[in-house]
């Protein structure tokens, strides 16, 4: 997309946080540089300020996807902080990279399990159709400050 397209597209926002991001601190960050000294590590934009403020690359999951594969050489060690089934994807389809989690005990995503095709085509049917689904309302602050967080990820963009 280009500027334009973004300025002009509509957005459907939902509550600005994401459990399992939230939960990798600093020291999982501490404890892999302290494992591989040469480590990268690579984080998602929705984990904490500090966690972030500490990582080599952040970005959303394409562009952790794509620094991995592309912006790594073969032989790298790359701490992870996101869902730990990319993670594990981007292991299994980087042989020649060692990819790991930033936290060892990380949950899954159980929101991301409920997001396939059937159900985003549910979705986008019934609002072609002028029903609005799964519905979020919140308060003007808490919008607000949703929308600070969106625009914050749009920038890295």
């Amino acid at each position: 997309l280009n500027e334009a397209e973004v300025k002009a597209a509509t957005f459907l926002l939902w509550k600005g946080h994401c459990t399992v991001h939230q939960r990798f601190r600093p020291d999982h960050i501490e404890a892999f540089r302290a494992e591989h000294p040469d480590g990268i590590v690579v984080v998602h934009p929705e984990c904490a300020h500090d966690v972030v403020e500490l990582a080599d690359h952040v970005g959303s999951t394409e562009v952790i996807l794509r620094t991995v594969t592309e912006e790594t050489p073969p032989g790298s060690v790359i701490g992870v902080g996101t869902e730990i089934h990319m993670v594990q994807r981007m292991a299994d389809e980087n042989p020649d990279r060692t990819v790991v989690s930033l936290d060892p005990l990380v949950c899954p995503c159980s929101t991301m399990f409920r997001i396939d095709a059937p159900h985003l085509c549910w979705v986008l049917e019934n609002l072609v159709e002028g029903n609005v689904v799964n519905e979020i309302s919140v308060d003007e602050e808490t919008a607000e400050w949703a929308r600070v967080a969106l625009q914050r990820m749009l920038d890295i963009v």
